[in-house]
């Protein structure tokens, strides 16, 4: 088996591929005439398309990164972890909560376009989020994110909504990002305080799977009254497949220590037909739109398969460079998100539009694989003049 960094290699790849399809989904999402079963299911229908996958696969892959990044942190000390958590959690809850709001913002009372606000508050986002040298100056940082937090706090007051009820920025939902941030939260902590024991993490991997079943099914009555105090934890289907993430990242890290890789194909691959084949006798239904727990279930085993396929092309056959084309989502994860956030509206500003043929059908889904290709490809640009998120 291969080194650390080479195991973390496979996680970069596993995420990169999981950006891009996540960008490549959300593009297609509106083009007729495209195979249905890459799309999302409909909110009122129950199954599930590719596009339901993909959010769980990230939410996963946070899991399996967090042990990584907090070795060398929990290593000397970690006393500024917990705070680190926190702060990295409110960021993306925050930048979710703004984001959630462009559905509801009304152009027509408002002083800026929907595109123009929409533009300005990601770019705000693009500022205080930057990952600064070393050798940047503080002066210069404070001034840039400076910028950034005056343009954010500038759009919160321009903010004009449709609901009569709610005519400023108010709670939607959390958006993806704060729904990661929500998940990171809890999950981080778990990680923290229980310092990365293994049966600490398969406990509340399963705790989170129940909490979710509970939460939709009321069968175990012996947690109903934590829902009223975990509220922080949804239904728990966002902390499960973090959870599940960091449980198999721990197991692959102990039993690769102790020389039992063999094993830990058995064990994965054992745990993911389980997880799977219980999504069904639970399922109620596949639904991502009501985070059922047959959706929580069999997208965490599809996760740990497709994971192990990662394992075995990175970290057994070195094959890292068939995925040189989209590294770069995988190393700026958050960078290659905004990016993409940030076209819609300066393409809408344009007054551009595609050819009619790249609107619909094959030549919509070849359109849709090219834009999430350009949004890679602008994230290595930007990495190469030093412009990177970090949160």
């Amino acid at each position: 088996m291969n080194t650390v960094l080479n195991r973390i290699r496979s996680i970069d790849v596993f995420r990169a591929f999981t950006v891009f399809l996540m960008i490549f989904v959300n593009d297609l999402e509106d083009v007729p005439n495209t195979p249905t079963w890459i799309k999302h299911v409909p909110d009122e229908g129950y199954g599930l398309g590719l596009a339901d996958t993909v959010f769980p696969a990230f939410l996963f892959i946070v899991g399996l990164s967090i042990p990584y990044a907090f070795k060398n942190r929990m290593e000397s000390g970690g006393g500024k972890t917990p705070w680190r958590i926190v702060t990295r959690s409110f960021g993306l809850i925050v930048i979710g909560f703004f984001l959630s709001n462009i559905d509801n913002y009304n152009a027509a009372t408002a002083l800026l376009s929907e595109p123009m606000w929409e533009m300005l508050t990601t770019l705000s986002f693009f500022f205080i989020f930057l990952d600064f040298r070393k050798q940047t100056t503080p002066l210069k940082r404070y001034l840039l994110q400076g910028f950034g937090v005056a343009l954010l706090i500038a759009m919160s007051v321009l903010y004009k909504g449709k609901d009569p009820a709610h005519n400023w920025l108010h709670f939607t939902w959390w958006e993806i990002l704060g729904l990661i941030g929500w998940a990171y939260l809890l999950c981080g902590l778990i990680y923290y305080y229980s310092k990365g024991k293994l049966w600490v993490q398969a406990a509340f991997t399963l705790f989170f799977i129940l909490f979710n079943i509970d939460a939709h099914y009321g069968f175990f009555d012996v947690l109903n009254p934590l829902q009223e105090y975990v509220w922080i934890a949804g239904n728990g289907a966002m902390q499960a497949f973090t959870m599940a993430g960091i449980f198999v990242s721990v197991l692959y890290i102990q039993l690769s220590a102790e020389k039992k890789t063999g094993f830990l194909w058995i064990c994965l691959f054992l745990i993911a037909v389980v997880l799977f084949n219980f999504g069904f006798i639970v399922n109620g239904g596949i639904s991502k739109s009501r985070d059922t727990p047959g959706w929580v279930l069999i997208c965490t085993a599809i996760s740990i398969v497709v994971y192990l396929l990662f394992i075995y092309i990175v970290d057994i056959k070195y094959k890292y460079h068939w995925f040189k084309i989209i590294e770069p989502a995988g190393k700026n994860a958050f960078t290659c998100y905004l990016v993409s956030s940030l076209f819609y509206p300066v393409f809408q500003l344009t007054n551009l539009d595609y050819p009619q043929y790249l609107s619909y059908g094959a030549g919509g889904l070849i359109k849709c694989l090219l834009f999430a290709l350009t949004m890679v490809w602008i994230t290595a640009l930007l990495a190469k003049i030093n412009v990177r998120l970090k949160i």
